[in-house]
This record gives structure tokens, sequence and C-alpha cells, in this order.
């Protein structure tokens, strides 16, 4: 699905590389987590894949990104929106229109979809996205939860083969933030989609995401499955990364040969180890 080779880039004068020899294959229908501290290279990798980078932000592109067998520098964004859609960091930059049916009506137009296949569409998407109650509703009435869900909606109008999100929940509280990764966690599973998604709500992600990438300095340091990722812990926090407090549990646990089993990824996972633990 996604093939990354070799890939090194630069923005315009920067004096830096904002990503390093990255190579990375990414297969139909995986969930990838990508973490890592700020400055990592998380926002440029997601823009490569969808284009962004090198037709947007331009500068040195050495190596090759090969997403749904086209290549990124000889196709631009509009080819490559119809393979993969994007959800950003902050809704409020996607939504262009006052109602939800047209923003999701929106880029279905920009693309000549006939209208009889319209309405069809925006049905489709609102109820893959959990949302179908909130058609006729204005954008300016809903909530940062809502108006992210309606964001990923209107990405999967067009039916990609690839997600890729930025943050999607930084700026939503806790049932928001679990309501986009079940929206996710749907499509992925139902519809075969595959999820790139960066994050920095570990824990939320990890109960998630089966494949978890760190990045540090441009650089991918780790490639590995999420479970196995949070058995490294100690890696992370050497990399600069807050590491979830139920796996620094678990770790310490394990450290005094007090518990040998899955390290926990939901605070009722952990709960369940800590009974395990106290009742030996």
């Amino acid at each position: 699905m996604i093939s990354i080779n070799d890939f090194t880039f630069q923005y315009k004068d920067s004096d830096h590389p904002a990503l390093i020899d990255i190579n990375l294959q990414i297969e139909k229908g995986e969930f990838v987590g990508i973490i890592g501290p700020s400055g990592a290279g998380k926002s440029t990798l997601l823009s490569s894949i969808n284009g962004i980078v090198p037709h947007y932000y331009t500068g040195d592109f050495f190596g090759s990104v090969v997403v749904c067998g086209l290549d990124t520098v000889d196709n631009g964004c509009v080819a490559l929106s119809r393979h993969v859609g994007s959800v950003l960091q902050d809704p409020e930059v996607q939504i262009v229109t006052p109602y939800v049916e047209d923003e999701i009506a929106f880029s279905l137009e920009n693309f000549n979809v006939p209208s009889s296949e319209i309405d069809k569409r925006i049905a489709e998407a609102l109820e893959l996205a959990g949302i179908s109650n909130l058609r006729k509703r204005s954008t300016a009435s809903l909530s940062g939860g809502q108006k992210q869900r309606v964001a990923v909606a209107s990405a999967i109008a067009l039916r990609p083969e690839i997600l890729v999100l930025d943050e999607p929940t930084s700026e939503l509280d806790p049932l928001g933030s679990q309501m986009v990764f079940e929206t996710l966690a749907h499509l992925n599973r139902e519809h075969n989609m595959t999820i790139i998604i960066v994050e920095q709500k570990i824990m939320l992600m990890s109960h998630f995401s089966k494949r978890m990438l760190t990045m540090v300095d441009g650089k991918i340091m780790t490639d590995m499955s999420t479970v196995e990722t949070l058995r490294q812990s100690w890696r992370l926090i050497e990399m600069g990364i807050n590491c979830p407090r139920v796996v620094s549990l678990a770790q310490r646990l394990e450290e005094e040969g007090l518990y040998s089993g899955v390290y926990p990824r939901t605070v009722e996972e952990a709960v369940s180890m800590v009974r395990e633990v106290t009742a030996k």
C-alpha cells in the first residue's frame, strides 16, 4: 500500500533535514500509530504520504515515496487524494461550509461525483463516522469531537484506501477522543481501511493500533508491534516520549518480580494487573 525507500527531505530554507533515511512499508488494512517528541518529523512523514510534501511544502527530496502505486513526486495532491484521506489536528481548518451535509458534499462536488451518487455517499460517510444524526446540523454548533468526526466523514466520503491523521484528538476531551478512535477502529475493522495516525495520547492509541513507530530527530527509531513497543518503556523515556503510567507501573512490578504478563493498555487492564499481583 505504501512503500518509502531511502527517503530524506529538507524543507526549503531549513538548515537540516526534517526526515532522514526513512524506509517504511505499510500493508493494506494496517492500523499504525506514530509517536515521538516535538520536531521528530511525524507530521512531515504524513505530509509525504498525502503529497503535501513535496507539492505544497517544497525542498530537497531524495529517495522515493510510492502510495497505491503512485510516485508522490510525479503525482500531485489531487491524484493522491483519491487514495489518501487526510484529517488535520484542528478540524476548524478543514471545515469550510456552514452545514454538515454541505461539508461532506464539498469534496465530492470538486471531484465531479455525479449528483445522483453524492446523496448516497453523504449518508454512507455519516453512518460510518457514527454521526448520521448530525446531517442537518450547523457546523458552528458542533462540539470539538463532533467536528473531528465530521472531518473524518468528509475524508472518507471519497472512499480512500488510506486515512492519515495528525493528532486528531489534541483539542478533545477524553470522551471526544474515544469517539474518534472508535470511528477509526470501525473503519479499519469493517472496511479494511489503512489507518496511519500521529498521536500524543499513547495510552488511548495503544488500545487500537497494532503497530507503532517511534521517531526522533527525523529518523524512525523503532518499528514493532504496539505490545512490544510498550514493553520497552525505558526506551520511550530515553527518547523523550511520555510513557503511559499504567505501562510504567507494569514495568516496575516486572522489575520487582511481581508480574510477568502482558502490559496493560487501559485503566481497566491495569486494575486487573494490580488485582492479580495483590492476590499473590
